[in-house]
């Protein structure tokens, strides 16, 4: 099949029936990807300003600027949204601009339907490609937060567990750190805070140092209780090492779920509801696929707090990502909706797809 007419059946997928097809500016404010995404993938962005001097990004991605355009039409409001064009990200080889084509539904009542609905998607946009058989990995943030939220440790490190899930590097840093001897800090122990940021500010006066250029004593008093309260809240080393053994587990989806119910069993957890969804989730990918390449990684997760569920990616013979997806419930409330708003999507790399299609 010509490129030319592969492209054409692509927008008729992403612009099908009860799919609003939609296009985004290409230039839009950078502060949410900062607020949302973080510093990792804002290094990625592509900035210019304007000649009032404000600031913007060249669009890196479709999902971001549809969430923000449907909540200002109605968080609550079931819509699908499909998409064909270019984003641009700074990248090491290659170039920095390049189409994607999606599927995001918002607001669906039925969220096991709307899930089954963007992988039948991605699936027919494979068949565009003659992409029959993709290895498949997929990962569950829902089971890593049940797990982590029935753990036996102080809650004050659960969030920060949490937010390095899917940095393995970050991960594997911070459980070494924990199962290290304990280590006490020199200092003011047991002074309040207004006394620690006396001393704070006699500290930086004494060196030199501006008291309004950078991060005030008050600011520092508070992080440096912070620490004291962190250094004194001990995670278990059954725990520590319960994580270890649940991160490494990847595998064939149902053996490597089981192996994740028999650990949990073994540290007295219940994961009940979040392991079945798992499952399900994994039924529903493995629908059509049979029993091809389907990898249940538990360690796998975008650098995204607001993705919940399953997270999904979809390989080539080549082994790149030709793609993504995944259940985003917290998006829309970080960006300002009343709650949590059911949402699921994926995204499509259509050089790759091109590149895998000559294969």
């Amino acid at each position: 099949m010509p490129a030319e007419t592969r492209r054409e059946a692509l927008k008729a997928l992403v612009s099908g029936e009860g799919v609003n097809f939609i296009t985004t500016p290409i230039l839009i404010p950078p502060a949410p990807y900062f607020d949302l995404a973080g510093e990792e993938f804002g290094a990625r962005l592509i900035l210019t300003t304007g000649a009032d001097g404000a600031e913007f990004c060249l669009r890196p991605d479709f999902t971001l600027p549809i969430a923000i355009e449907h909540l200002e039409s109605g968080a609550a409001t079931p819509a699908a949204y499909g998409y064909l064009g270019p984003i641009f990200r700074q990248r090491a080889d290659g170039p920095a601009e390049f189409d994607q084509a999606g599927l995001e539904l918002l607001a669906s009542p039925d969220a096991g339907a709307a899930l089954d609905q963007v992988i039948a998607f991605a699936r027919a946009a494979l068949d565009v490609y003659g992409i029959a058989r993709p290895a498949i990995r997929v990962g569950s943030i829902g089971l890593f937060e049940t797990l982590l939220a029935r753990s036996d440790m102080p809650e004050v490190w659960r969030p920060r567990i949490r937010a390095r899930f899917g940095h393995r590097q970050a991960m594997s840093r911070l459980l070494t750190r924990l199962a290290g001897p304990h280590k006490s800090e020199a200092g003011p122990k047991g002074m309040p805070v207004g006394d620690i940021a006396d001393w704070v500010s006699e500290l930086m006066l004494t060196n030199g140092l501006s008291l309004t250029e950078s991060r005030g004593p008050e600011e520092i008093a508070a992080r440096y209780l912070e620490k004291q309260a962190l250094e004194a809240a001990q995670v278990p080393q059954a725990t520590i090492a319960l994580l270890r053994e649940y991160l490494a587990i990847s595998g064939e989806a149902d053996a490597a779920l089981d192996r994740i119910e028999a650990l949990a069993a073994t540290g007295g957890i219940a994961l009940d509801g979040a392991l079945e969804t798992a499952r399900q989730h994994a039924r529903q990918l493995r629908n059509g696929n049979g029993n091809n390449g389907l990898v249940f990684d538990a360690a796998f997760s975008p650098r995204l707090d607001y993705y919940t569920g399953i997270t999904f990616e979809m390989t080539g013979q080549g082994g790149s990502v030709l793609v993504s997806g995944g259940q985003y419930d917290r998006l829309l409330r970080r960006l300002g909706a009343d709650g949590d708003v059911p949402s699921v999507g994926c995204a499509l790399w259509v050089e790759r797809l091109e590149a895998e299609a000559v294969r």
